[in-house]
């Protein structure tokens, strides 16, 4: 089977190290790719905004699966051009991909099919949005920027001040372009988080092990919201919000894709928040979490690509995937000036000659004369193995701790 990976960040060099993997796999294709994905994948440099090039690539080199990893490709609707000249793709439609392309859509999704989130109200204008906030008398508030805005739109505020600061910057402002053109403002909610990944073809799920991201820049989760700064696999979760997460949460979302017709074949992701009143849904993402994915690959035993063909082809019902039964925790390094202005071109060193149990995946890296220099916000990420958390952090941090660049950051605290 000829596989194609859309995507160039640590995502998809997770996806392609455990696809590569695959007794099935005929020759393994990315794009555009990166110098580290390139070890292991054939990288055409075409650039993921080019639909036609992309349509063009799969004729010619007769690739049977495309897996789509970034959200934008997705909600630029890919997955509806491959799918309707007959290439498989593991991805949603368009339609589906709104679930994380319009933060409106997906919490109107929720609310028509009983998913469990947080109550919330949509914001049109600036004006509108100062006034909704003058009448709130309950603080903290979450205020997000309708559209993509690469994990980063989110904002918690304390106070008044914040939330008409986060309106500012989001709608006036437009830090984030078109995407703060309006605002969804939630309810706080409070408890532990977790993130549930489930391989679906529309009909079916096939739920993958629990992760826990750690989103915020600094120790202790303090600092600005960043793309993720970490991820353990698996993370415990009660049988009772187990239960409410795969009727509740999962069942009706199957339930509802169908109800609406939304062409869904790839993964749904959901953000979760546990509490008091059992889990909540913080967000929906349509494709594998970033970097929960590079925690979540290596304790997963089985062959991964036949369920994510199961997926395109519609026949998932019945498949299962064999854990390794170790934890994995996944330390992201990430450049000095991240999130705002992270640095670039800075040499890597110590990439090499990892343990066993220890894979570094390239995020943001570029190679020039053979060594890697920094390219982007987050880095790498180191991701071990081992016999529960403990051990794996161990493993984790001993390994980072022999790679350097000048300016590198990283928290010290993931998976505890």
């Amino acid at each position: 089977m000829n596989v194609l990976i859309i995507g160039s960040g640590g995502r998809e060099h997770a996806l392609a190290w455990k696809i590569k993997q695959s007794p099935l796999l005929g020759k393994l294709h990315c794009l555009p790719g990166s110098a580290a994905i390139a070890a292991l994948a054939v990288c055409p440099g075409i650039a993921q905004e080019d639909q036609d090039g992309i349509l063009g690539y799969c004729l010619s080199e007769g690739i049977d699966l495309v897996v789509i990893g970034p959200e934008a490709p997705l909600a630029g609707g890919l997955a509806d051009l491959l799918t309707g000249k007959g290439i498989k793709v593991f991805g949603p439609s368009r339609k589906g991909a709104m679930l994380e392309s319009s933060k409106q859509f997906a919490k109107e999704f929720m609310d028509r099919n009983g998913i469990p989130t947080a109550g919330f109200a949509v914001l049109y204008s600036a004006a509108a949005a100062r006034e909704r906030i003058a009448a709130n008398r309950k603080y903290p508030v979450v205020i997000k920027a309708d559209g993509l805005a690469a994990g980063k739109g989110v904002r918690i505020c304390a106070d008044e001040a914040g939330a008409l600061a986060a309106v500012e910057d989001f709608m006036e402002r437009r830090v984030f372009g078109a995407a703060g053109s309006k605002v969804v403002l939630e309810e706080f909610l409070t408890g532990r988080e977790a993130s549930v990944m489930a391989l679906t073809d529309g009909e079916s799920a096939l739920l993958l092990p629990a992760a826990r991201d750690h989103k915020r820049l600094l120790d202790g989760d303090a600092g600005p919201n960043t793309g993720g700064m970490g991820a353990v696999c698996p993370v415990e979760i009660g049988e009772a919000d187990m239960e409410t997460i795969s009727t509740e949460v999962i069942q009706r979302f199957l339930d509802g894709i169908k109800k609406e017709r939304l062409n869904f074949r790839g993964v749904i992701y959901a953000g979760l928040m546990f509490t008091p009143d059992g889990p909540k849904v913080l967000e929906f993402n349509v494709r594998f979490g970033d970097p929960e994915t590079q925690a979540v690959l290596p304790v997963i035993k089985s062959d991964l690509l036949p369920a994510l063909a199961a997926c395109a082809e519609g026949k998932l019902a019945g498949r299962d995937l064999e854990l390794t039964g170790e934890t994995c925790v996944a330390v992201v390094a990430a450049a000095a000036g991240y999130p705002e202005k992270p640095e670039k071109g800075r040499p890597i060193t110590g990439l090499y000659d990892q343990a066993p149990g220890v894979q570094v995946f390239h995020a943001g890296t570029a190679k020039r004369d053979e060594a890697y220099l920094t390219a982007g916000g987050r880095v790498l990420a180191v991701a071990a193995c081992g016999t529960g958390t403990a051990a794996a952090r161990e493993r984790a941090y001993g390994a980072l701790s022999g790679i350097k660049f000048e300016g590198m950051q990283y928290r010290k605290d993931i998976g505890l």
